[in-house]
């Protein structure tokens, strides 16, 4: 039987959330670039838009569930989100599509890797408390 601590399945249901939402966002970037492919611009754009505020929101949005966790775990993973979110917010203030469409993915992103965020909730998968 697995015994988890308060704490451990507090960042565990943190991280089924994050999951969650990069799940969300992921689809809406598959919905956008369809619509690319479609010849849809404004739909595409208006879909770049939806995936950057959900990434601008993602900070804010994981505080009540990371509320629980210790110091200094919650702050240095509420940093981690924070990041995440400052970029998707600089993306929009900016309003570029093209930011917006380059968020969670590094210059050297090849198709099939996953993206910035992906490896974020792996590595705190595979490390808990431990997580660079």
């Amino acid at each position: 039987m697995n015994m988890q601590t308060p704490d451990e399945a507090t960042l565990a249901a943190a991280i089924a959330w994050l999951r969650a939402r990069h799940g969300e966002i992921m689809a809406t970037e598959r919905e956008a670039l369809a619509l690319m492919d479609a010849g849809d611009i404004p739909g595409y754009t208006a879909k770049m838009h939806a995936r950057a505020e959900s990434l601008a929101a993602l900070a804010k949005d994981a505080a009540p569930r990371l509320a629980a966790l210790p110091e200094p775990l919650r702050g240095r993973l509420a940093g981690a989100l924070k990041r995440f979110s400052q970029s998707a917010a600089m993306a929009l203030r900016l309003d570029s599509v093209f930011y917006m469409s380059a968020l969670l993915y590094p210059d050297e992103h090849k198709p099939g890797e996953p993206d910035n965020l992906a490896l974020f909730i792996s590595q705190l998968e595979a490390r808990g408390e431990h997580f660079a």
